[in-house]
């Protein structure tokens, strides 16, 4: 699942705070207002199921969150009124942008784990407005791209359109963001319909513990963001673990218990560019009263941690290694058939507890210590189900403010709700300013997933907007000066409704809502990719490189069929995935980029797990063999090692070609060590985690039609744009030869970098200037 937020600055790309896991994110969350548009709940006490967003800069495009289909879409030429008079014209002020896309996503978070969610994107500018941005393409691309708008979204019309099965790709360009009633904004929500909500959420034996505080121990394997422990107040934190005085792994800390035997410590752990961190709640009386210690995580005091992994489950795990490593990733062994036992794999990590932020050692091997992952939603980061037994609602359907302060978990409110007739300070009022004056409530209303129907479907204006047009409602108070207003109210909304055009959505449907942007940056932690969004990190136009009959470097150019492509991805889907998560690879879409740009290149685009003609390398048999290739046999002795396994090498050498999840792991090995001895170890994801440069060169020597047998180009060599990157090119050497600083002549450099910008394009937040990269598309 690769999905990223609906504008993509600039800015987000880095970040000065070195502990910002996700500065993307960040740079999109300043764009929520705060004084209008929070999610869930509107100024005037209604739901509000999704959130106001106002880019910095009015050309910042509005952007595909993730792969979809499109369902429904409306373009306006101008805009409409909501019936305001201009003081300077006398005339009803064109204010509200009624332009929109609805999308419909469908794809995988782990083996077998589909998940289907909408996005809404309302409230697109008005073509003459575009118009006035930038000069109107006089050709537009038919589909859409992450430079331009389609045409089909340049067709103004007042009627909604069915999206007719079009397809949308993660980053490409919807519109730009408009206004509602004067106020310039992008509405955008992010829901699932109760189907497909019991499908992901409530699936018999991938149950996720949304909300849930009696919390379990998972028994699949979906696992996937950040690790969390549940510590029992029962349990001692030690300065140093027993028997590992005097290692650099384990420097002294503080011993320590948590306040009573009753308390629980919640404790998450993660690894952000090499180093580890770490935040901690205290349920102090196990009352549920949870309190966060740590505001900022504490940094683990073992330097480098992630990047020296695998030297540590080297050295802590000899039986097998590979097991200790996955005990020091997950928190627990996620591999099939493990090696270790529960006697010979104690996981002693360091972990706050106190607000001081006092680390001590735990062994989180322990079974009555949980381990969960984001994949849980784990309710003490603040996920919360709201529905009709909890929902903060009065009688007549609107938000109280005592029953959602008590929600939020205010020990000031009252128990008594104040009069709507208070002429000082009304219940409209009251809950505005607790919401839009108060940063931590609304973090706390971020974490709501809320059952509720649709603003957008005028099946439900009567029962939302009843009391509007009762005796002592806004328009009811109004009838004799006014008689029509509450009409005209409905009037106007249904020019901005439209689900009744999306008819599997239609009907007064209830739906489960997320805070659009908590939605995403949680799940940009999964990191697991579905078939299609593998089969696009395989460029399009594939580049080789081979020396001609005149011993001149050429680069023969094809094309990869997207049904190819595919193909080849489902193949290595559930092997490879399983491997980009273990070896942190998968940790965001950078990290992915570089894995990709050289894996996809060894494999010859995932069709083989061998090296070319290897039984003929002066080498054989110990030819490279892998997703990654490793290459003699003491390298192959090196995994053999790290896997624990005592045999001969020779006995297990060609498992790594046959066999799709040991070849993948065996890549994952290398990425993170080089096959090198321990002093030498070098991990890649080193280079993974620097942003990369593009510089725009020519290559001279291209062939759209080389003959291999002939070893020539039957048509003649000719220029090609393209893009070189060094920061690729440190992680090719590394690949290449097992140092990044190696000066040799790198064989492959061209394709490497090709299936890099590929996958760049697909798996990062940096929209690069290179159509080429974009061009792997379903037909």
């Amino acid at each position: 699942m690769i999905i990223s937020p609906p504008f993509l600055p600039q800015s987000g790309l880095t970040s000065s705070d070195q502990q910002d896991t996700d500065p993307m994110m960040t740079a999109v969350e300043a764009y929520e207002p705060g004084y209008h548009g929070v999610f869930p709940v509107t100024f005037d006490r209604r739901w509000h199921c999704g959130s106001h967003l106002l880019p910095d800069m009015i050309d910042e495009p509005v952007r595909a969150i993730a792969d979809g289909e499109v369902v429904a879409y409306r373009i306006g030429q101008n805009p409409i009124s909501d019936g305001h008079i201009e003081e300077a014209t006398g005339q009803e002020a064109p204010n509200t942008n009624n332009g929109f896309v609805l999308l419909r996503h469908v794809t995988d978070t782990g083996e077998g784990r589909i998940i289907t969610f909408y996005s809404l994107y309302m409230h697109l500018l008005d073509l003459t407005a575009q118009q006035q941005l930038s000069t109107p393409s006089a050709n537009p691309p038919q589909n859409t791209s992450p430079t331009a708008l389609a045409a089909w979204l340049l067709e103004a019309g007042d009627e909604v359109k069915q999206g007719s099965g079009r397809k949308v790709f993660r980053k490409d360009i919807l519109g730009y963001c408009g206004q509602s009633q004067g106020l310039r904004h992008l509405h955008f929500e992010i829901f699932m319909t109760e189907q497909d909500y019991s499908a992901w959420f409530e699936r018999s034996g991938h149950a996720v513990q949304l909300g849930v505080k009696d919390l379990v121990q998972p028994t699949s394997n979906d696992w996937w963001g950040h690790t969390y422990y549940v510590i029992p107040g029962s349990v001692e934190f030690l300065d140093v673990p027993d028997g590992l005085h005097d290692t650099p792994h384990f420097p002294t800390l503080s011993r320590g218990k948590l306040p009573h035997d009753g308390s629980k410590l919640y404790v998450e752990a993660y690894f952000h560019s090499g180093q580890r961190y770490t935040r901690a709640w205290l349920d102090e009386n196990g009352d549920g009263n949870i309190v966060l210690l740590t505001p900022q995580p504490v940094r683990d005091r073992c330097n480098n941690y992630e990047y020296n992994l695998y030297e540590r489950a080297m050295t802590l795990y000899t039986t097998c290694p590979s097991d200790g490593y996955e005990l020091l990733r997950f928190g627990r062994i996620l591999s099939d058939t493990p090696t270790l036992t529960a006697q010979n794999s104690p996981t002693w990590v360091a972990v706050p507890f106190n607000s001081g932020g006092t680390q001590g050692y735990v062994d989180i091997n322990k079974t009555f210590i949980l381990k969960l992952s984001d994949a849980d939603f784990p309710f003490f980061t603040g996920w919360r189900k709201i529905d009709s037994d909890n929902a903060p609602l009065d009688a007549n359907g609107l938000f109280s403010y005592r029953k959602l302060r008590q929600l939020v978990g205010d020990a000031t409110a009252s128990a008594h709700e104040g009069s709507q007739d208070d002429p000082k300070f009304s219940l409209d009022e009251q809950l505005t300013y607790y919401v839009q004056g108060n940063d931590a409530v609304r973090s706390s209303l971020s974490g709501f997933v809320c059952h509720t129907k649709s603003e957008w479907d005028s099946a439900n204006n009567d029962q939302r907007y009843q009391d509007l047009n009762k005796p002592d409602g806004y328009f009811g108070k109004c009838k004799d000066t006014d008689a029509d207003g509450y009409d005209r109210f409905v009037g106007f909304l249904k020019k901005l409704q439209f689900m009744d055009h999306a008819h599997a959505l239609a009907g007064g449907k209830k739906f489960w809502f997320f805070h659009p942007l908590a939605f995403i940056r949680h799940f940009r932690k999964c990191g697991w990719l579905s078939a299609a969004e593998l089969a696009r990190a395989i460029p399009r136009k594939v580049i080789e490189q081979t020396k001609d009959h005149n011993h001149q470097t050429v680069y023969p150019t094809s094309e990869m069929k997207w049904g190819v492509a595919l193909s080849r991805s489902q193949r290595f889907l559930s092997p490879l995935n399983l491997a980009l998560r273990k070896y942190c690879i998968s940790n965001n879409g950078l990290r992915l980029s570089y894995f990709l740009g050289n894996a996809i290149q060894e494999t010859t685009y995932l069709s083989r797990t061998a090296e070319g003609n290897g039984s003929q390398a002066t080498y054989a048999p110990w030819y490279g063999r892998g997703v990654i290739q490793l290459t003699f046999e003491e390298n192959y002795k090196r995994y053999g090692d790290f896997k624990g396994w005592h045999a001969s090498p020779a006995s297990y050498r060609d498992s790594l070609e046959a066999d799709l999840f040991r070849a993948s792991d065996s890549a994952g090995f290398y990425w993170i060590s080089c096959a090198k001895p321990l002093d030498q170890v070098h991990n890649i994801n080193i280079e993974g985690d620097v942003l990369p440069e593009f510089r725009r060169i020519t290559i001279s020597n291209a062939c759209s039609n080389y003959s291999y047998p002939h070893h020539a180009c039957q048509v003649g060599l000719s220029e090609m744009n393209f893009r070189s990157c060094r920061q690729f090119e440190r992680a090719g050497r590394a690949v290449n030869t097992g140092n990044p600083d190696s000066t040799n002549t790198m064989n492959g450099l061209i394709p490497r970098t090709n299936v890099f910008l590929a996958s760049i394009a697909v798996m990062s937040d940096e929209v690069i200037d290179y159509e080429e990269a974009y061009e792997q598309k379903p037909n």
